[in-house]
């Protein structure tokens, strides 16, 4: 609160002695003042800003100044930015956002077919929960890779184990450079399958391994395999030694010439 002057004054012995009119009273409470609120004012505007806001009304008689309206932030700031890109100074676009905008072309100039290749990675093995033996090769091996699908970003699938223990650890082992370096990840469970048969609990992992954008070229290899770590034992699944592969390979993609505007929404 606002600090209160007041008109009393201390004698030489401790009393204290006011000098308030008579009429007044014998409250000692002091005087109320009202609180003033001020408005928090904005930053201050550009020259340019400034220059028009100073522009008299032209109407003969008329000697208030024009209405303006101005948009800002919470700080007061403007909300447009003008940059002036110099040579060389070009803004960089992602390979992903080039790659899109190529395929709009594509789909642009193309017939009534639409047809056009694009870059993935495209795995050399059959999906292991599409083979007979998938079954027999999760007990035989304790763990095993359930399915793998690729995108943009990278790898994402699914790794089946054996409930054998509460407490497990799922990871996946894997590389870009036939294992000169190598980088792990770890798996998250998320579901389980009741036994059959007398067998144990199955339980899901799922895993993503992040590829970065300039390893996508034609023939690069993404190779792993799966971990399983319980009660104190390692188990592996490299599809029988040879790992895991998938390599980038240029792919067809066709389309229905109707779908063509949707192409939009992806850019």
């Amino acid at each position: 609160p606002p600090a209160v002057h007041t008109n009393s004054s201390v004698t030489k012995g401790g009393a204290q002695a006011n000098n308030l009119p008579s009429s007044s009273s014998s409250s000692c409470d002091p005087a109320l003042r009202p609180i003033i609120r001020r408005r928090a004012r904005s930053l201050p505007t550009s020259p340019e800003r400034r220059k028009r806001a100073a522009v008299q009304c032209q109407v003969p008689g008329c000697q208030s100044r024009m209405n303006r309206v101005r948009f800002a932030d919470a700080l007061g700031l403007e909300l447009t930015e003008v940059k002036v890109f110099q040579t060389g100074e070009d803004p960089s676009i992602p390979l992903h956002v080039l790659s899109r905008l190529s395929i709009n072309s594509d789909l642009w100039y193309s017939s009534s077919d639409l047809e056009f290749p694009m870059q993935c990675l495209v795995p050399d093995f059959q999906q292991p929960a599409d083979c007979m033996d998938f079954s027999s090769r999760l007990q035989e091996q304790q763990v095993c890779l359930e399915r793998v699908t690729s995108s943009d970003l990278g790898l994402s699938g699914t790794i089946q184990v054996r409930n054998v223990a509460f407490e497990k650890q799922v990871s996946v082992r894997y590389t870009f450079n036939q294992w000169k370096s190598l980088h792990e990840v770890c798996a998250h469970w998320h579901s389980s399958i009741p036994g059959k048969n007398g067998q144990d609990q199955i339980d899901v992992f799922t895993f993503f391994l992040p590829v970065p954008p300039f390893l996508l070229h034609l023939s690069s290899v993404v190779q792993f395999a799966a971990r399983y770590q319980v009660n104190g034992q390692e188990y592996w699944d490299n599809n029988r030694g040879k790992n895991y592969s998938l390599t980038c390979r240029t792919h067809p993609i066709k389309m229905p010439r109707e779908c063509e505007e949707s192409w939009i929404h992806f850019i």
